[in-house]
This record gives structure tokens, C-alpha cells and sequence, in this order.
């Protein structure tokens, strides 16, 4: 029921589809998943909705500030509910597996290097792009 909350504080209707879409972010592990497989999530659980109403749904939760919508270089992109903590990213070039990390010190280190230019950080996104070895 927690999904009818979010959706109305955001000012969205409350559809099927939306409360569907919704707990298939919020049990997602791994938490970054793509409009495909949403669409594929929900049709393992036979629900009938179309691959066009998930795109339009994640943009509307995009748009309502409930997802983030990540293009990695690579890939396509891929969405995970936006819990209002700041991480930054790591992503596999050979599995396409995406992990999520917060370190201190670099958050520390960049607002000192914007600092000694004269500016005040506001936002950013630090994408690691690795492989194995």
C-alpha cells in the first residue's frame, strides 16, 4: 500500500500498472533495471501490460522525481528509485552489471577541487566504467 502513497505525493493516479511497476522497482535486485526488463518482470508474473505503458510510466515516475533514469555509456537506460541518497556508480563493460558506492573521501575531495575554482558543488554524477582482469 505504501505505493498508492508515493504515487498520490507525487501527484499520480493510482493505476494497476503504476503500483505493478512500482513494486517491481522496490523489490529489484539488482535496483537498476531497464524499461525491458520491467516489461519482462511483469509479464514472468502474467500481467498484461504493454512494453510502450512501462516506458511511459518510468517517464512519468522520472518526471515525478520517484526514479532515476541513468544512460551509461555502453548500455541503454536504466532506472532506480530515488531514495534521496546521493552514491556514485560502477559499471562492469563486460557483464553490463551495474554497482553502487559512496566514499567519503572522494565526496570530500571534489567539493575542494570546486571550491579552490571559486564554485559550490550542487550536483554530481562519478561513473567508474571498469573490467575484469
Amino acid at each position: 500500500m505504501s505505493e498508492n502513497v508515493e504515487l498520490r505525493k507525487a501527484g499520480l493516479k493510482v493505476t494497476l500498472p503504476r503500483v505493478k511497476i512500482m513494486q517491481i522497482l522496490e523489490a529489484a535486485d539488482p535496483r537498476h533495471m531497464s524499461a525491458e526488463d520491467v516489461y519482462k518482470t511483469l509479464m514472468d508474473a502474467g500481467e498484461d501490460v504493454g512494453l510502450a505503458t512501462v516506458y511511459r510510466v518510468l517517464t512519468q515516475f522520472e518526471s515525478a522525481g520517484l526514479v532515476i533514469r541513468h544512460n551509461f555509456d555502453g548500455g541503454h537506460a536504466v532506472f532506480e528509485l530515488d531514495d534521496g541518497e546521493h552514491h556514485d556508480h560502477i559499471v562492469c563493460l563486460d557483464s553490463g552489471e551495474v554497482f553502487e558506492f559512496f566514499d567519503q573521501k572522494i565526496e570530500k575531495r571534489q567539493k575542494e577541487i570546486v571550491a579552490e575554482m571559486g564554485y559550490e558543488l550542487v550536483d554530481h554524477s562519478l561513473v567508474l566504467y571498469v573490467r575484469k582482469k
